[in-house]
């Protein structure tokens, strides 16, 4: 894996151990020269983990619209900053320069990028690592949640398993890098094996 995108809160949050966890993060990431791709942000636990990289000599791409570096809220340090035209092609591009993903504490932003990485593994578009750094807890009832689509019919369990999750960097970087993509048919190949063969 040579490069991970990160997607994580523009604020820091209530607790001091969120922003403990980015640089933490960070120190795994440079340690296994792996580059940081992430918003293009310099606040809040975007700004701390991509400092943090920074200071350790690691690699940092960031991709932000036009409009949010107008509002001087984009790192001016990065290694490489990508200016984009809008938040879909934000997300895309860091998708593409990126080897997985890794959601950390944040707010609906992060989230809307966790479900679409996963949306797009579940319809077979890539067949990236893709896992949740639950710090203190943070996303247990997401966790729970998940569970509870499969239990409701509305996922399978090999599919919730798509959303890897760990309490420490070390040990989701672990299983980001021996992620093994699963056999199968794909959820694209089904509908089409249901609307085009006779």
């Amino acid at each position: 894996m040579k490069s991970l995108c990160v997607y994580c809160g523009s604020s820091f949050g209530i607790k001091p151990v969120y922003a403990d966890a980015a640089r933490a993060l960070a120190r795994e990431m440079v340690g296994q020269d792996i580059t940081l791709v992430y918003g293009g942000g310099n606040v809040g636990l975007m700004g701390v983990i991509a400092n943090e990289v920074l200071r350790l000599g690691g690699e940092a791409t960031g991709v932000i619209p036009q409009a949010l570096l107008d509002k001087e809220v984009g790192h001016s340090q990065l290694t490489h900053l990508h200016v984009v035209r809008d938040m879909h092609e934000r997300k895309a591009m860091m998708a593409q320069l990126s080897d997985g993903f890794i959601a950390m504490p944040g707010g609906i932003g992060t989230l809307e990028e966790l479900f679409e990485v996963l949306t797009w593994s579940q319809l077979g578009f890539h067949e990236k690592p893709i896992g949740v750094l639950n710090v203190d807890g943070f996303y247990d009832g997401l966790i729970s949640f998940v569970h509870n689509l499969v239990t409701q019919g509305f996922l399978k369990p090999n599919q919730a398993t798509l959303m890897m999750h760990e309490t420490s960097p070390a040990g989701l970087l672990h299983r980001l890098q021996t992620f093994i993509p699963q056999p199968g048919t794909k959820v694209l190949d089904a509908l089409a094996a249901k609307t085009l063969l006779p």
